[in-house]
């Protein structure tokens, strides 16, 4: 199995994109090909000790940067270097594409390089958020704006997948984010994605709150990109921001210093579980093929979880798995009487 990692991606690229990728060849054993300017990245290579390792580098000529639109990077940048990624994604000398660059240019190229899985109209983006006794898949997180019901049931569906396999859940609960748990709550979108969902053979628990993500009584969160987006960029936000206010605290009261000592174990599992590098990326679903969409300010840590959750990805057949599972999920916009929102 292979990896390989847009180098050129990312708001600290290509520096942690390269400590990233010779730390996870060296944890997991997996080899890696660092895709980008060829002299550049092997200058940086070759501050490391590869001894043993197989990490090499693949040229390209171009970078999409995070001002570019997703039009312009499948259109005008024929040599970047997530479009050299994915092209190599698509001949097979890699098995998975993982990337901290601009998140709707990677959603873009990826669809257009690898195309849809068919049965799904829209790929999302899946983002892995810790709750109270273990993760929440939260979809879409940024990809798709503007949706419609059949799109929320088919991210039900690949996040349901994703859940049962990844994180070991029989049967993952699903849910709709919504802003109440009762029935007439919720708009348009929302309440036609809730009676789509009634009727599939997916664990549906109806409308799910804001808090009840990080609650741990409900697997997997569907919602349109815009909404996800901005629960992700939140639920960072208030990590950090809690963090920062303990840490202040703390430094403020001699005898909150000495409990801090006696309790530094525990914040420190504490800072782990909220930190979004212990995962590294998010996965994009719903491409034929496995592709990781990371933070744009990831550091060396996430680059490195993030090629270990995409070895995973493809591991446990994902995108198989998926395909099997719509097989009797039919959510399909362009399918017969599913157009007028049937499922």
């Amino acid at each position: 199995m292979v990896v390989a990692v847009d180098a050129m991606g990312g708001d600290n690229a290509p520096e942690v994109e390269v400590e990233g990728a010779v730390a996870a060849a060296r944890r997991w054993d997996v080899p890696i090909v660092l895709v980008g300017d060829q002299g550049r990245l092997e200058a940086i290579l070759a501050r490391y000790d590869t001894a043993g390792l197989d990490v090499t580098v693949r040229h390209a000529s171009e970078v999409v940067g995070m001002h570019d639109s997703p039009s312009d990077a499948v259109r005008k940048k024929k040599g970047s270097s997530i479009r050299v990624a994915f092209e190599m994604l698509q001949r097979g000398e890699v098995q998975a594409v993982v990337s901290a660059g601009n998140s709707g240019a990677t959603m873009a190229v990826g669809m257009f390089v690898l195309k849809r899985i068919p049965g799904i109209d829209r790929p999302a983006i899946a983002t892995i958020l810790p709750n109270k006794k273990s993760q929440t898949v939260v979809l879409d997180s940024g990809a798709n704006v503007d949706c419609k019901p059949f799109h929320l049931a088919q991210f039900a569906t690949m996040g349901a997948v994703y859940a049962k396999f990844m994180f070991g859940k029989e049967r993952p609960r699903v849910g709709v984010l919504s802003n109440g748990e009762e029935e007439c709550k919720g708009n348009e979108l929302s309440r036609g994605a809730h009676g789509l969902l009634k009727q599939s053979r997916l664990n549906y628990i109806g409308f799910v709150e804001g808090r009840d993500i990080f609650s741990g009584d409900v697997d997997v969160v569907v919602c349109d990109g815009f909404v996800g987006n901005v629960v992700l960029k939140v639920s960072e936000g208030l990590s950090e921001a809690v963090s920062d206010m303990l840490r202040q605290e703390i430094g403020r009261r001699f005898f909150a210093k000495l409990g801090y000592l006696l309790a530094r174990p525990a914040f420190r599992a504490f800072r782990k579980k909220v930190d979004y590098a212990e995962y590294g990326g998010a996965p994009l679903l719903g491409i034929q093929g496995t592709g990781m969409i990371c933070h744009g300010g990831s550091n060396a840590r996430a680059i490195m979880n993030a090629i270990h959750m995409a070895r995973e990805s493809v591991s446990q057949r994902i995108n198989e798995r998926l395909v099997a599972q719509l097989g009797t999920e039919v959510c399909d916009g362009d399918a017969g009487a599913a157009g007028k929102g049937s499922c």
